[in-house]
């Protein structure tokens, strides 16, 4: 647990006159709150751009269009990025805190990107102004380079493919601005944490079609688990090019690196005699309890109008990460009520991603009806690669007292290797959806995805565990939005999700693919003069082959 103790933001430059030398005070200064708004302005925002205040009132993220939140027929949240910065988050976990009904699951040992639940399901499944950034064990990007935090209830597969049915989390990142700005931050906490951020923006040429936006974060110290010490550093650099009026080609890059050990926190065994302090850590420290997790994630992104109702986008990402180093896990309860046997391991887990996207979207009107159709095209292609060792299993190895912790013990030999395997998932998409304004209150949403699978994987410690196999998936959606009143709008949607398992079972041969289907009723409501939004669903979800 994280508690801020100081935050400061400086240096908000945008012309030299800010240095200039200040009149001298005739009385003492005052410093006065100014007043906070919580309005948005329909007329300027963009659904991939910033939030005037905490209400947004545009998503891309569930339809893939710019598209008005009380219009889409689901319930989507977007955290914005003040209100990131207002509460002091630095990881993606602390602003989905306020997206509502989300709530935290496994973060591997404080490794890695942290999993939710969302309507009672667990996912991961995260992406990047929509690509896909969950692929093997990444560090959640950190909120300093977050524009907004959007949140999509229910299947998001007909249009990003493989996912959970509970929910899907789209990230967009923060973009180059017209105006040179530039912010530097400091936090730190009294549980020893220390934090220096940068945030720089603005043209590189005359006429302002080069633009740059520049993140840097440099994070490290102590928390409040006793021997527990990490560090992070990450680069995050923005170009946007306006080729000419019709093309925009967006560069964008994010260069992390995390060292963090593996705290698998605190043992609840029933042989156990009662529970340790919060503080307490039993799982060694320095070297022989550190993973070094590192990220490369490159994106090249374009727009261009083919004419007033076509517009042709897409762009192409590469990940490559690793996650490497020495860690302490247990190996069974304690018989005497305190002794804890444990192993000493080494793993070495590398990703490489590589996504490939095309999308078509226009806007017409055909029998009395207007229309936003959008079709798109895919391609990803991802590669994995770990292998486990681990020191013998035995009692006595590498006991330690639970209530008494003595870490610094002499580290056991790697006498076994558990896990030594490589994977391949390659994936060939289309799909097609349309948004069609039925009258000028009922709108209706359809779309369909088709997507091909081909999985490989090899056991390298058995032969018996290898398998390729192929799986063709189909994921409808459906949704109806009415306009009750201009504040308030009901809504219904059915959708199905789709994701093939990873790994194999003992038998060998593979996993079948997970399926699910949800059905959800829901009411979007506006008051005090749209200052305020409040959605209410009611769902049913099912979810098969977990």
């Amino acid at each position: 647990m994280r508690r801020t103790f100081v935050s400061l933001c400086v240096l908000h430059a945008v012309s030299p006159l800010a240095f200039a030398e200040p009149e001298p005070l005739s009385e003492p200064a005052q410093i006065e709150l100014q007043a906070l708004s919580i309005t948005g302005s329909a007329d300027s925002e963009r659904a991939d751009g910033p939030v005037q205040g905490y209400k947004a009132t545009r998503s891309a993220s569930a339809t893939r269009t710019d598209t008005a939140l009380h219009e889409t027929p689901q319930s989507v949240s977007v955290v914005p990025k003040d209100v990131l910065q207002d509460t002091g988050a630095t990881r993606l976990q602390d602003g989905l805190d306020y997206a509502g009904g989300v709530g935290r699951a496994n973060n591997f040992g404080g490794q890695g990107l942290t999993t939710f639940t969302v309507r009672g399901f667990t996912t991961g499944e995260f992406y990047r102004n929509g690509f896909p950034i969950n692929r093997g064990y990444p560090n959640a990007p950190d909120a300093n380079t977050v524009e907004r935090l959007e949140v999509i209830r229910g299947p998001a597969t007909s249009l990003y493919g493989r996912g959970d049915p509970g929910g899907t989390f789209n990230v967009v990142s923060k973009q180059p601005l017209p105006e040179s700005k530039v912010t530097l931050g400091s936090q730190f906490d009294d549980q020893g944490m220390h934090r220096a951020t940068l945030d720089a923006t603005g043209p590189l040429n005359s006429d302002g079609s080069l633009a740059y936006r520049l993140n840097v974060l440099g994070e490290g110290g102590e928390s409040f688990r006793d021997d527990v010490e990490s560090e992070r550093y990450d680069v995050a650099p923005v170009i946007s090019w306006q080729v000419n009026d019709a093309t925009k080609i967006i560069f964008e890059g994010d260069f992390m690196r995390n060292n963090h050990p593996l705290d698998r926190g605190l043992t609840r065994y029933a042989t156990q005699t009662g529970s340790a302090s919060r503080d307490t850590y039993i799982w060694e420290k320095g070297s022989d309890n550190l993973l070094h997790n590192d990220n490369n994630m490159a994106q090249v992104r374009f727009e261009h109008l083919l004419n007033d109702s076509w517009t042709l986008a897409g762009g192409f990402q590469f990940l490559d990460g690793s996650l490497k180093g020495n860690a302490v896990e247990a190996n069974g309860a304690p018989a005497d009520g305190r002794t804890l046997q444990r192993n000493f391991n080494y793993r070495k887990l590398e990703w490489t991603d590589r996504d490939w996207q095309l999308n078509l979207t226009g806007h017409f009107d055909t029998g009395g009806f207007s229309h936003t159709l959008l079709t798109g095209v895919e391609y990803e292609n991802y590669d994995y690669n770990s292998i486990i060792q681990r020191s013998s299993a035995a009692n006595g190895t590498y006991p330690i007292d639970i209530y008494n912790p003595v870490l610094g013990q002499t580290r056991p030999a790697l006498t076994r290797t558990t896990t030594w395997d490589k994977e391949n998932l390659q994936t060939w998409a289309f799909f097609i959806q349309d948004q069609v304004a039925l009258t000028e209150r009922l709108k209706a949403l359809a779309g369909v995805r088709f997507e091909r699978f081909e999985h490989d994987y090899d056991n390298k410690l058995t032969d018996a565990g290898d398998f390729s196999k192929g799986e063709n998936g189909v994921t409808p959606r459906f949704g109806l939005l009415y306009d009750l009143t201009d504040t308030v709008a009901v809504y219904a949607n059915t959708a199905r999700s789709f994701k093939p398992n990873s790994g194999t079972p003992f038998a060998g041969g593979g996993f079948d693919p997970e399926k699910g289907k949800s059905y959800e009723l829901g009411v979007k409501w506006e008051p005090l003069d749209r200052q305020l939004s409040v959605d209410a669903a009611v769902y049913h979800i099912v979810k098969e082959n977990v």
